[in-house]
């Protein structure tokens, strides 16, 4: 069946280079790539943010005692050293 799809030029550069790699067309490379996320099965899990938090959630908050502008003295007038 024909029809037409919009890729994105990057992608589609890419999606050329890879035919012209492996020997194949186009049109095998997109239909073996929907074959791959046709077969992956969707997560019903929603994805979740690794927890990264560092320190003591119970401790003080260091921060508190700055008010936003300080904060924003702070972190724009003073760029961190390298």
């Amino acid at each position: 069946m024909k029809t037409t799809i919009e890729i994105h030029d990057e992608l589609l550069a890419r999606a050329k280079q890879h035919a012209r790699e492996v020997g194949g067309t186009l049109r095998s490379v997109v239909e073996e790539g929907l074959r791959m996320v046709l077969a992956t099965p969707a997560s019903s899990e929603p994805y979740r943010l690794p927890e990264l938090s560092v320190g003591d959630p119970t401790d003080d908050d260091p921060l508190e005692a700055y008010s936003w502008q300080d904060l924003s003295e702070i972190i724009y007038e003073h760029p961190a050293e390298p």
